[in-house]
């Protein structure tokens, strides 16, 4: 059986826009909110603002948990499970080198979004803005006695909503 790939991402929401990231994965160029791996030592919203710094340059604040997210690759049957926070845009500077998958950083609207829908990296990409337009806020109680986060991974997919 494949391990979970545990990741956190944002929504970053500014001006009418969503901050989306161009990347090369799995061979092909996808489209994905900024995130990633939690680091040791790390909680959740520390890695969504390293991630978000690290992929766009951006700097943001980390705010409400949307949500936690299983999507099954279909063809892998790789599990990513994803938890989704809202982040407020605080900064940019354009001139900060990405992180070597990334292509570049793009600000999309909703439309522009859903009109790559099959170039997106899962489809946890379009619902986590639908999540967010949508109000969806969780508490962070979710995750109460569960630090470190990676050490009961099980736990958090019981709560996930399937994508």
């Amino acid at each position: 059986m494949l391990a979970t790939d545990l990741t956190v991402a944002a929504v970053v929401f500014h001006d009418g826009k969503y901050l989306i990231v161009e990347e090369k994965a799995t061979g092909r160029i996808v489209f994905n909110q900024p995130g990633g791996h939690i680091e040791a030592g790390e909680s959740p919203e520390q890695a969504v603002i390293r991630e978000v710094r690290e992929e766009t340059g951006c700097e943001v604040r980390c705010d409400d948990l949307i949500g936690v997210y299983l999507w099954i690759h279909p063809q892998t049957r790789q599990q990513f499970l994803r938890i989704m926070y809202v982040a407020e845009f605080l900064d940019c500077d354009e001139s900060l080198p990405l992180d070597t998958p990334i292509v570049r950083r793009h600000w999309l609207t909703r439309d522009e979004i859903e009109q790559r829908r099959l170039k997106l990296r899962s489809p946890a990409v379009l619902r986590c803005v639908q999540d967010f337009e949508a109000g969806r806020r969780e508490s962070d109680a979710l995750f109460a006695g569960l630090l470190p986060l990676t050490k009961h991974v099980d736990r958090v997919m019981a709560r996930a909503d399937l994508v």
